[in-house]
């Protein structure tokens, strides 16, 4: 008999988790103003609002954690953190930050003015408003499969070289400072980009003379997805592949909340030392010196440990097979999603669950809430409302996908929560129907609303 599978870690500290009542959880959504953002963590029962910062650490973590050097300048842990990006990636910069958006917004500060274009794939939230604040316009050329939720394609998360080759040579190379590749796409649902299309976008930049980044932070998913679904790559290690993915690009913007399994931190690595001494500059000006960069030295030492342990196949097959169990239960109860599933999340199709709910009422909000209501579990719209408004016109930008994000924490739930989680939302299924209205917006902010706003039901 073939053995299960069985996670590669045991588990030595627990939270307790609270369980509500459905008048409980009632109240809670009214007075948080129906924005899962503004519910206490408390008032959640198994919380798939993100797995930025949300992972569970290992005992080497904490260890390291105990040897963090508290240093001002020349911290130790900034230099074992140094060695491993070197060792890693082989990029020769970097600063650390308190996390990704942070690097983004160094990147962006020494790079991207007034008019500027930034193409790439489905730019996410942070990445999307550091580039409008600054009046430039993101560009999204992913492939038109990612689009369609139905769809087997092994890496929808791949630019579309046509559609990128179209912005260079429709606009001068000044006005495009450089082009971001997120490994995974967030938002095509947590979709990985293969090594050919890394390999040939990065080629088209260099032919036109435009810089190449990662939004690096799923890079370590990214390869585990390259490594099982690209025949040559099956043979490789994943730190093989990671070297391989790094050696296209110019650099990168990292959240270490995520693929390096830490609470809190990143960093901003490139190759160019004259655009390094630009970053160094906001770096201080934004972070702080450039040896800690807004982070404790325990916390540099953290990532420094984390982004090796997120680099593990073993960890890897652990942690994208939860998703895909999840994933497997929600189809099991017919429940429309984003194929194939993610690395770190999936993504419900809200249109298809709700059809019947018009657009202008924010569908996958519509079903986040639903969902929050009927179990206590918190997930996150990608649609209507993450996409904001357009800075021009201020209509709201409605996105081919309407999806309702499952982001599933890393080494924290067990399968037993995932089946809790897929049986809420085979209730929601069952009742589909009888979800007659939306919502309508009645406080936003002007740029990233998503975080903040508040919202009425439609009577």
């Amino acid at each position: 008999m073939e053995l299960p599978f069985a996670e590669p870690y045991k588990i030595k500290v627990v939270e307790p988790l609270r369980p509500s009542t459905p008048q409980e959880r009632i109240q809670w959504i009214q007075d948080a103003r129906y924005n899962l953002f503004k519910l206490r963590s408390e008032q959640v029962f198994i919380d798939l609002l993100t797995d930025s910062g949300t992972g569970a650490m290992s005992h080497h973590q904490w260890s390291e954690m105990m040897l963090g050097d508290e240093s001002y300048a020349g911290s130790a842990s900034y230099f074992k953190l140094k060695g491993v990006i070197e060792d890693l990636l082989d990029i020769p910069y970097f600063v650390p930050t308190h996390q990704g958006r942070a690097a983004e917004n160094l990147l962006f500060s020494a790079t991207t003015g007034q008019g500027d274009l930034i193409p790439g794939n489905a730019h996410f939230d942070t990445t999307k408003g550091h580039i409008e604040f600054r009046r430039a316009t993101p560009v999204d050329c992913t492939i038109d499969e990612a689009s369609d939720t139905t769809l087997y394609h092994p890496f929808k998360g791949n630019i579309d070289l046509n559609k990128l080759e179209e912005v260079f040579k429709s606009n001068p190379a000044e006005k495009i400072p450089l082009c971001m590749i997120t490994i995974t796409c967030n938002t095509s649902g947590g979709q990985p980009v293969s090594m050919q299309n890394i390999r040939e976008v990065s080629a088209l930049c260099k032919k036109y003379t435009i810089p190449v980044f990662f939004d690096a932070a799923r890079f370590a998913e990214n390869a585990y997805f390259i490594k099982t679904r690209e025949k040559e790559y099956a043979g490789h290690s994943i730190r093989e592949i990671v070297l391989e993915m790094f050696s296209y690009v110019d650099g990168a913007t990292m959240s270490g909340k995520k693929d390096a399994i830490v609470n809190m931190g990143g960093f901003l690595a490139c190759r160019d030392k004259e655009l390094f001494d630009k970053i160094s500059m906001f770096c201080i000006l934004y972070e702080g010196y450039l040896t800690y960069g807004g982070l404790a030295g325990r916390d540099l030492a953290a990532v420094a440990q984390g982004l090796l342990e997120g680099c593990e196949f073993n960890y890897l097959e652990s942690r994208i097979g939860q998703v895909a169990y999840l994933g497997h239960l929600l189809k099991d109860y017919g429940i429309p999603c984003q194929l194939p599933f993610g690395g770190h999340a999936v993504f419900v199709d809200a249109k298809k669950m709700l059809p019947h709910i018009p657009k202008e009422e924010y569908q996958a909000q519509t079903l986040a809430i639903e969902l929050y209501l009927e179990g206590g579990v918190r997930g996150v719209e990608i649609g209507t409302l993450l996409a904001d408004r357009d800075p021009k016109t201020r209509k709201n930008r409605y996105p081919s996908l309407e999806l309702l994000r499952l982001a599933i924490p890393r080494r924290v739930y067990t399968s037993n929560h995932m089946d809790y989680v897929a049986a809420c939302l085979g209730n929601i299924y069952e009742r589909r129907n009888k979800i007659t209205k939306g919502f309508r917006i009645i406080k936003e902010a002007p740029i990233m609303r998503h975080f903040t706003l508040e919202l009425e039901r439609v009577l």
